[in-house]
């Protein structure tokens, strides 16, 4: 449990990133928590809720809001829920902050990702560097931007086309490459193979990959962000693959989300990233586990 004193610097950083967007002229959204259908994600089990489902991002909801209610900028701070998720970095209740913005791509996503990260650093103390486990970060932009094909052959044993063959990308990723990521410098991680993109655009130039990048520091994934896949026909494809992967795991296979698919048709170009506020914080306040920055743990329930 937090002393009042956490509590104080939670609350500060939790002011800090809502003062960054209402002063970009975001608006404030809040979403239903318990959905009839989510998006199909193998790498996500949801925590069911009688006949409905935890959210496990505000995505859904957010995406139809761009695309049914004219909303040019929004943002979200909300708790989502993930099952069999724990660990040092790992809540199956955590705090997300998603935003997303119309006419943008995922170039101009991360430029603005970095001024949040250096707000929020600012307001909780930080001038410029921050200490993570006695390992100085400098934030000073521009960031590092690596694509995922020269991290694979810069970190990997293989690369990564061998590594999508093998069924082994998630193992390479998360023993060879994510260690060494961000601890000098924070660093995008960018253009994923488009099956690892299920919601992002493909690269015009080369569909093969997809507009999604990652955000890392001092080894941590911070973030998750890509433009949008605003196409129904290949999102229902996508969404297809997914479904094929949650049956070959033996799991309920759930129902596609159709109101979100036929809103996909009138959404805007856009981008949008989901970041973990409680991995955020693990950073800003030098906490060795994700238990030092929330005010309760599952076990003291």
């Amino acid at each position: 449990m937090l002393t009042e004193s956490g509590l104080r610097k939670r609350a500060a950083l939790i002011q800090a990133i809502r003062r960054f967007f209402v002063d970009r002229d975001y608006i404030e959204v809040d979403t239903p928590l318990r959905l009839p259908v989510l998006i199909p994600e193998a790498h996500n089990e949801p925590v069911e809720s009688g006949d409905h489902f935890l959210q496990t991002s505000p995505e859904i909801c957010m995406k139809r809001l761009l695309a049914e209610a004219g909303c040019g900028k929004i943002f979200q701070i909300c708790k989502c829920f993930r099952n069999k998720e724990r660990g040092d970095r790992h809540l199956p209740e955590f705090t997300m902050l998603e935003w997303y913005r119309i006419s943008c791509d995922y170039h101009s996503l991360m430029d603005e990702s970095e001024d949040l990260i250096v707000e929020a650093a600012k307001a909780a103390g930080h001038n410029g560097t921050i200490s993570v486990r006695g390992n100085a970060v400098n934030l000073e932009k521009p960031w590092e931007r690596l694509t995922v094909s020269e991290a694979f052959a810069q970190y990997a044993p293989v690369s990564v086309t061998k590594a999508l063959e093998q069924n082994t990308f998630d193992a390479m990723l998360c023993k060879y490459i994510e260690p060494q990521l961000g601890l000098k410098k924070p660093v995008f991680l960018y253009e994923y193979p488009v099956e690892l993109g299920a919601l992002a655009r493909s690269k015009t130039e080369n569909p093969s990959l997809a507009e999604r990048f990652e955000i890392y520091i001092a080894g941590l994934e911070l973030a998750n962000g890509f433009s949008e896949l605003t196409d129904p026909a290949e999102q229902q494809k996508r969404f297809s693959a997914e479904l094929h992967l949650i049956r070959k795991q033996g799991r309920t296979v759930p129902e596609a989300p159709q109101k979100f698919l036929a809103s996909l048709a009138k959404m805007p170009e856009a981008a949008g990233i989901a970041l973990g506020v409680d991995r955020l914080a693990m950073l800003l306040f030098d906490a060795e586990t994700i238990d030092r920055v929330v005010s309760f743990i599952p076990e003291d329930l």
